[in-house]
């Protein structure tokens, strides 16, 4: 999937203006729009499907971000999340006992 990506990317021309600095602040936006979706709401309020269909779109190009990013940085996304879930299985949270 990420080689689709990139290939698209540079069919359009944007790897021109994919660096770490414009690509983090496209991340940040597209979390935005994520959050946007649920600002205003109960925790309890269930999406509609139109809701449901935008946040799924949203979270893809929050992802695709990730992705582009993590293509620049030639790491392996799978693979930092699997190093990140090593180190959270050895930390304890406050909630935890409650």
């Amino acid at each position: 999937m990420e080689h689709a990506l990139i290939e698209f990317r540079d069919k359009k021309g944007w790897q021109k203006y994919h660096n770490l600095k414009d690509l983090a602040i496209s991340l940040n936006l597209e979390a935005s729009e994520v959050l946007e979706i649920f600002q205003w709401r109960s925790a309890v309020q269930p999406l509609s499907e139109e809701e449901n269909q935008h946040l799924q779109e949203e979270l893809a190009d929050t992802l695709i971000y990730v992705f582009y990013m993590c293509e620049k940085l030639k790491i392996d996304p799978l693979e930092i999340v699997a190093k990140k879930m090593n180190i959270n299985q050895s930390r304890h949270w406050d909630t935890e006992n409650n």
